[in-house]
């Protein structure tokens, strides 16, 4: 894949994430989170699920109050929202999607969160060069780079990213053998223009070449494989509202990609991973040993 231009990529994004807020509320959990789930009882509800997951990420990040976040390719601001309301922090997100980020500012105003989180219509790359952060996540984002654009994307969280500070990547990868297919090229062609998949391998190779440190890797794979199940199912009970929302063609794509997704997640031909980095450069962080226990407690 060649290198894309700014433009490039926030007209990929609008063709995906702006087809319209009422469309993707159908079928998605009532937090409005278009990722992978988290299921801590294996036949647990979307809901419950997409809760645990917000919470797994603002854990791995060990956020603190009163600590910045910056949420890349925030979606509809749910994790900065569930950051700020839950972890005490100071969250920024921003999205390519104009769609995303005014749903996101109305329910950060409706929340009273607007002294300590904000989204914004914004290309991470526009950043001011004299942003820091102390915990960056970039969930369901990689996917979106081109593999290409990996040291750039990987170069640049690191710039804005305080030393020391934790880096938490959350993106789908193909399996080692992995070829294009039929499957594949529709996607590419239809619902994602800017689509572009690594192995973990590479991933994780870009990741440290970026001068990071990975701290931990989890797979998700099936827990993905159910979130698009159930999306699935959503979006078929609700038929006759997506065609009236969205047209009898983007209800079928859409409706085709997600059974597409839960086939190639159950067969393993793609795959997904939260991989949890910590920059180099202060020798005085990440001294304790880890472990995982805080993961699993019940109670934040």
């Amino acid at each position: 894949m060649k290198r894309r231009s700014r433009e490039a990529d926030a007209k990929a994004i609008a063709h995906h994430y702006d087809v319209s807020n009422e469309f993707y509320a159908l079928f998605l959990d009532p937090l409005m989170v278009y990722t992978c789930a988290y299921y801590r009882d294996p036949d647990g509800k979307l809901e419950q699920a997409q809760r645990d997951k917000l919470d797994l990420v603002c854990r791995k990040l060990e956020l603190q109050p009163g600590e910045t976040l910056l949420d890349v390719g925030c979606g509809w601001g749910s994790l900065s929202i569930w950051a700020a309301q839950h972890y005490g922090v100071r969250a920024h997100g921003v999205t390519l999607s104009q769609a995303q980020a005014v749903y996101a500012a109305e329910r950060i105003r409706k929340e009273g969160l607007e002294d300590r989180c904000r989204v914004e219509h914004l290309d991470y790359r526009d950043l001011p060069a004299s942003a820091r952060y102390q915990k960056i996540a970039a969930v369901g984002v990689i996917e979106h780079v081109g593999i290409p654009n990996y040291p750039a994307f990987f170069g640049g969280v690191r710039a804005r990213l305080e030393d020391g500070g934790l880096y938490l990547n959350h993106g789908i990868v193909h399996e080692f053998h992995w070829t294009r297919t039929s499957q594949t090229e529709f996607l590419y062609r239809h619902v994602f223009p800017n689509g572009d998949l690594a192995g973990l391998s590479q991933t994780l190779t870009e990741i440290e070449r970026a001068g990071f440190e990975i701290v931990d890797v989890e797979g998700l794979r099936l827990h993905y494989a159910r979130t698009c199940r159930q999306w699935v199912e959503r979006l078929r009970e609700r038929a006759d509202e997506a065609r009236a929302v969205a047209g009898e063609r983007t209800y079928r794509t859409w409706l085709l990609y997600l059974t597409c997704s839960v086939v190639a997640f159950e067969d393993g031909s793609i795959g997904l991973y939260q991989v949890l980095s910590r920059k180099h450069g202060d020798p005085a962080v990440g001294r304790a040993p880890r472990t995982r226990e805080h993961l699993y407690e019940r109670e934040a």
